[in-house]
């Protein structure tokens, strides 16, 4: 049997408080959801003037960085003609996301979660999950 640990609600709060600062800090409202290891929605918060178009790509970026163990801006890099990836946003119903805003949460070897952010520029996206898995490292080391 394999032991692992798991991402606690305890963990999503910190993690989202730290996202939330960030989107503050980068004044973009911002829709940001933390899901586990599987990629379930453990946590979302959408903030006053988040898009309501942007909830489903939020959690879609965060299932994609859990299950897939990678950051979504990575799987764009390869997605596109002629790389070894093309055509994978199609996989999974749809929900696998290649726009960045998507970063996976390891705890030690082992993938614990994802925080996926949307209603920005995907750079602003990722900068915001950044400082959620940043919060989460420094928490848990």
């Amino acid at each position: 049997m394999k032991m692992v640990p798991r991402l606690t609600m305890a963990d999503a709060q910190h993690i989202m408080q730290a996202c939330l600062a960030k989107a503050k800090e980068l004044a973009v409202d911002m829709d940001i959801a933390i899901t586990d290891d599987a990629g379930h929605l453990i946590m979302f918060q959408r903030m006053d003037n988040a898009r309501i178009t942007s909830i489903d790509i939020a959690i879609s970026k965060s299932f994609t960085a859990a299950a897939a163990r990678k950051s979504t801006r990575a799987y764009g890099d390869i997605s596109v003609p002629g790389k070894p990836a093309f055509g994978i946003n199609t996989s999974n119903q749809g929900r696998f996301s290649i726009v960045a805003g998507g970063l996976p949460l390891f705890m030690q070897e082992f993938i614990v979660g994802g925080v996926g952010c949307s209603s920005g520029t995907p750079d602003q996206d990722e900068i915001v999950a950044q400082a959620g898995v940043n919060a989460f490292t420094a928490y848990t080391s």
